[in-house]
């Protein structure tokens, strides 16, 4: 039951994911192969644990089964060893020395700690990284606040008729020349996006997030273009313009930039007209308006058969944005069930073994003078040690799946940034510890009730 409510949950949170980034072909894989490599593991992990607990069962001798259970062997432990045992109090050694000695057990129970960290941080990754995706490209690389898109190429003079829009405080030309750039047998089908050298609307912007300036002359292509073409900078494409006369020409790659969505190719705006031999005509304009002019031009836009398109970058932000938080949140609630239930069980696991494995042990602590807040202690001291071991690697864990993700989804239609903010990592940290603190309370109650005298009672 548990496997299958388990496929089922995350057949729902990879129908999410896959509706939010617009795969449905890639949701129908997930579901028949990812669901079922799911179940196949779960079965997987219960049927080797079940086995080897018979198998040690099976091979133990039933004189040797019926005898009591001999006293557990503790040991000093290496800090202990090395002098520092005289830091500790008795407690803390019995809580270090028991923890030394079952390095398996507090392994696994550190692992299973680590792993509900680490999907807390994969789950809140999406929306760190949406959201300085969305800041790069809002506020950092387009920074004009209306783009006016043009029927067709024309003169430049319509740059003049464009400026005198109302509202318009400053207007940046742009040419737009879709081609098929193509480097050997390799080619790909994009636009080369031409902009004035001291453009201040469209910043180009490299890894480090610095303006990458245009050169005189050659193309600037993205990163993800230039390693689908197998290009170095210096090296000579072929233009194919799919355009007018469809004229092919010759251009070299100059600098590459950093970007996240489509495979961009930019020049400077007269060195694309001297590739294309034509004219100062653009395809359009960034604008920069005043906000109490807009509904103005808005409507002076609507009457101008001439623009085909104005994109107002407020606007387009604002619908994001709110297509993006539903969305987001639902991501947000379901993997932080799913990490809160891990680490809760976990460490509710873990506490519930050792006290039926150590109810002798506390029992007779009790007898010989230990309070309930001393055997408690020796108790959560192990779960709370575990717990605050746990967390970095989790961490560290959380940000290697994060990569793994920023990897997968480094595709030609868009890529998403490797960014974790540090509210994410707090987050994560604060979930499993809550979920440590409630695991460990509801076993401090069993320790309240535990039965002195039938514990210590010999086992025959």
């Amino acid at each position: 039951l548990g496997t299958a409510l388990g496929a089922w949950l995350g057949s729902g949170l990879t129908h999410m994911y896959t509706q939010f980034f617009h795969f449905p072909l890639l949701e129908y894989h997930l579901a028949l192969s990812v669901v079922m490599a799911a179940l196949g593991v779960s079965i997987a992990a219960a049927m080797a644990g079940t086995l080897g607990a018979v198998r040690r069962a099976v091979r133990l001798p039933p004189a040797e089964a019926m005898r009591p259970e001999p006293p557990a062997e503790y040991r000093p432990t290496l800090l202990e060893r090395c002098g520092l045992g005289r830091w500790f109090s008795h407690s803390m050694r019995i809580v270090l020395r028991n923890l030394e000695r079952s390095r398996g057990h507090a392994a696994l129970a550190v692992l299973g700690i680590a792993m509900a960290a680490a999907i807390l941080v994969l789950g809140n990754f999406i929306g760190d990284a949406l959201d300085d995706l969305i800041e790069l490209e809002f506020e950092i690389t387009h920074r004009q606040d209306v783009m006016v898109a043009l029927v067709e190429p024309t003169s430049h003079r319509a740059l003049h008729e464009i400026a005198r829009l109302p509202g318009v405080l400053r207007s940046e030309p742009f040419r737009v020349v879709p081609v098929r750039l193509r480097n050997g047998h390799r080619w790909r089908r994009t636009e080369i996006f031409g902009i004035g050298r001291k453009s201040q609307m469209l910043q180009l912007l490299d890894d480090a997030r610095s303006t990458v300036p245009l050169p005189p002359g050659g193309i600037v292509l993205s990163a993800k273009l230039a390693e689908l073409l197998e290009v170095n900078e210096g090296d000579w494409l072929t233009a194919e313009v799919l355009e007018g006369e469809r004229p092919v020409r010759r251009v070299k790659a100059t600098a590459f930039i950093s970007d996240f969505v489509g495979l961009g190719a930019y020049m400077d705006l007269q060195a694309l007209h001297g590739l294309m031999r034509e004219g100062n005509c653009i395809s359009g304009a960034f604008l920069r308006v005043d906000s109490q002019a807009l509904p103005a031009l808005y409507a002076r836009v609507k009457t101008t058969p001439q623009i085909a398109t104005a994109t107002v970058k407020d606007a387009a932000r604002r619908s994001l944005e709110a297509t993006l938080s539903d969305t987001l949140l639902r991501m947000k609630a379901v993997n932080v069930l799913f990490a809160a239930i891990i680490a809760f069980g976990v460490v509710y696991n873990n506490a519930r073994i050792s006290v039926a494995q150590r109810s002798r042990e506390l029992a007779s602590l009790r007898v010989l003078g230990f309070t309930r807040a001393e055997i408690s202690y020796i108790l959560l001291g192990e779960l709370a040690i575990l717990t605050l071991t746990a967390i970095g690697p989790g961490l560290a864990l959380g940000y290697s799946l994060a990569w793994f993700a920023s990897w997968g989804y480094d595709t030609e239609l868009f890529r998403i940034p490797l960014v974790i903010k540090p509210a994410t990592y707090a987050l994560a940290a604060t979930i499993v510890i809550v979920a440590a603190i409630v695991s460990g309370l509801i076993v401090r109650r069993q320790l309240d009730r535990l039965d002195l005298v039938a514990v210590l009672k010999t086992r025959e």
